[in-house]
């Protein structure tokens, strides 16, 4: 009965995993297409990518888009980090439950209104729209994600490691750098790699607070699409394809090699995990 049910669940994975990378593959498959078209199948051929690559506005456009979502991502999972370990050490129930559900809100609320708010938000300040507009953006609907990735590490985490090394006469930066920190490394990693996500294929946002000279390839391909298909965005699209898989890979395998040391540092100590470090 367990072999039928087993069975059955890989059957479902692999539908699912059919229906989600058929239209990439078919979408990979035309950017090789001699036609010009997705219509039928001519012949291999690159000139799509190398018209890619004779197209400067689109490199630099693509260029943009990894620089917002580098910085971005990088100043949400900073703010984002300190603000669920913030969260975390609430001492009152109710306020630390307000503050959860404030950062929720921010992840269910949909991407057109926390647009157009932002555009009313620049508006009122006076504040030009472009390269900064699109950073904030990023930035503020960013950190909530980071949030919600690096609190189920804080829950994990042995509070005992900070009881004592507190009572070893640790500060509260020592505490941060030599406790917190290393115990909650995955959930900032993933947070990061998020919210790096959520802004490269952030296009409701981005939509309203982008301004003239500047877009990103969410932007420029939504403005390209209205004018025809071109197999030019085909092959874009299969270039960050193969980089957002090479991203993952690297990510897992980080990950691997993170499990594989602890558990021969656990083997050689047992009581390795449980010791707290001195400041």
């Amino acid at each position: 009965m367990k072999k039928k049910s087993f069975s059955w669940a890989n059957l479902y994975l692999i539908l699912i995993f059919v229906l989600l990378y058929t239209p990439i593959l078919y979408l990979i498959f035309y950017s090789f297409n001699a036609a010009g078209t997705m219509n039928a199948f001519t012949g291999f051929t690159g000139e799509h990518y190398q018209a890619l690559a004779d197209d400067t506005r689109l490199i630099r456009i693509a260029l943009d888009t990894f620089r917002v979502a580098l910085l971005s991502s990088l100043f949400a999972t900073v703010i984002g980090t300190l603000g669920a370990i913030g969260i975390f050490f609430v001492k009152q129930r109710k306020t630390q439950t307000t503050l959860l559900g404030l950062n929720n809100v921010l992840l269910v609320s949909p991407d057109v209104i926390i647009g157009a708010s932002f555009l009313l938000l620049f508006t009122i300040a006076g504040f030009r729209l472009g390269f900064f507009s699109v950073l904030f953006s990023h930035i503020a609907f960013s950190i909530p994600i980071v949030v919600l990735m690096v609190l189920p590490k804080l829950e994990e985490m042995n509070l005992n490691m900070v009881t004592a090394a507190k009572d070893l006469g640790a500060n509260n930066w020592q505490v941060l750098k030599s406790i917190i920190i290393p115990s909650i490394k995955p959930g900032i990693l993933a947070g990061y790699f998020m919210a790096f996500t959520y802004s490269i294929d952030d296009f409701a946002v981005t939509f309203f607070v982008t301004g003239n000279g500047f877009a990103t390839l969410s932007v420029e391909i939504y403005s390209r699409a209205r004018q025809g298909i071109s197999l030019e965005i085909n092959a874009l699209s299969t270039i960050l394809f193969i980089l957002a898989l090479g991203l993952v890979s690297g990510y897992y395998y980080v990950q691997q090699q993170q499990r594989t040391r602890r558990r021969k540092l656990t083997d050689i100590d047992p009581t390795n995990h449980q010791k707290a470090v001195s400041p």
